[in-house]
């Protein structure tokens, strides 16, 4: 029976699998993306997004905490430092979990992990296209209007314009 197995165990020991989910959140703090598969990116975003919201109040005890989970001095800096800062009024949900395909060895299904706060281009690239398509119409729009609008010919107009268009040029005399 299945009773009360609620965590992603990762076919490892319990040792392995904490040993795993360090590193992996030593990596994820240290490079803010990373790639890997989608059962270990979901099972180190439970173990990583607790220690972010520690990471929000800087105090001696949730330092230890924390270090007590990554046991690497840069990463628990980095953490407490850029990362603590950026994340400051976010109340939850840090990382973002994007899928990439499937690994061509074992057909494993990849994805990218990182966090929401330092992807810059993530709303951007879609609100650029979008703005350049409905401003490239609307130009097309704006030009075609304008040319009619600007510029009503009469019939005085076009017979001044007449005669000096219509001026023969003089030839040059052969000698």
């Amino acid at each position: 029976m299945r009773h009360n197995k609620k965590f992603n165990h990762l076919s490892r020991k319990k040792a392995h699998r904490d040993a795993l989910l360090s590193n992996l959140a030593i990596a994820l703090f240290a490079k803010k993306r990373i790639f890997t598969t989608v059962a270990k990116a979901k099972a180190l975003r439970v173990y990583a997004e607790p220690l972010v919201t520690r990471a929000k109040k800087d105090d001696t005890n949730n330092r230890r905490l924390v270090f007590s989970y990554l046991q690497n001095r840069d990463a628990v800096k980095e953490l407490f430092g850029v990362i603590a800062d950026k994340v400051a009024d976010r109340p939850g949900g840090y990382l973002r979990i994007l899928k990439t395909g499937h690994r061509l060895g074992d057909n494993a299904e990849m994805c990218m992990i990182e966090f929401v706060d330092f992807n810059e281009n993530a709303g951007t690239k879609a609100e650029a296209k979008k703005a350049k398509t409905t401003r490239r119409s609307r130009s097309k729009k704006a030009v075609n209007t304008e040319a009619v609008v600007a510029e009503p010919a009469t019939v005085q107009d076009k017979a001044e314009e007449a005669p000096e268009a219509e001026a023969p040029a003089e030839e040059p005399k052969a000698e």
